[in-house]
């Protein structure tokens, strides 16, 4: 990240990556409470715990203090919204998510993947010149 820009970033809420994070988070609850019961301790569990490991990673990353802690914490972070991402096309697959909710669903997820893959890029580049 560069200087004035970081400058910006006092905690991890103003973080982009942790702000989408809870937006895909919130999405994920709303509409994993349509599937059946059935899947209460399968999809729906799944799909909420990972969703809310994205932005949690990203917050405790940068709660660590230091950049390698928080390259490895976002790593996570993009590891669990993969995860989620997966588990979204299952339920696709199932039936369990309807179209408008899955094209909400895939765009924030995609917009959330290239917002974290900047954010370890630049914390990698930052890293690099240290």
């Amino acid at each position: 990240m560069d200087e004035p820009r970081r400058q910006n970033i006092r905690t991890f809420r103003d973080l982009i990556a942790w702000q989408k994070g809870i937006q895909l988070t919130l999405l994920v609850y709303k509409f994993t409470r349509t599937f059946p019961d059935e899947e209460r301790y399968g999809l729906i569990s799944q799909m909420r715990r990972s969703a809310v490991s994205v932005p949690a990673n990203v917050a405790e990353g940068f709660g660590r203090g230091r950049n390698a802690e928080f390259i490895r914490y976002v790593e996570i972070s993009r590891g669990s919204l993969f995860e989620l991402q997966t588990h979204g096309e299952v339920a696709r697959q199932l039936g369990l998510l309807r179209d408008e909710l899955q094209a909400d669903f895939c765009a924030l997820a995609d917009e959330e993947d290239r917002i974290i893959s900047g954010l370890l890029r630049g914390l990698k580049n930052r890293a690099n010149r240290s």
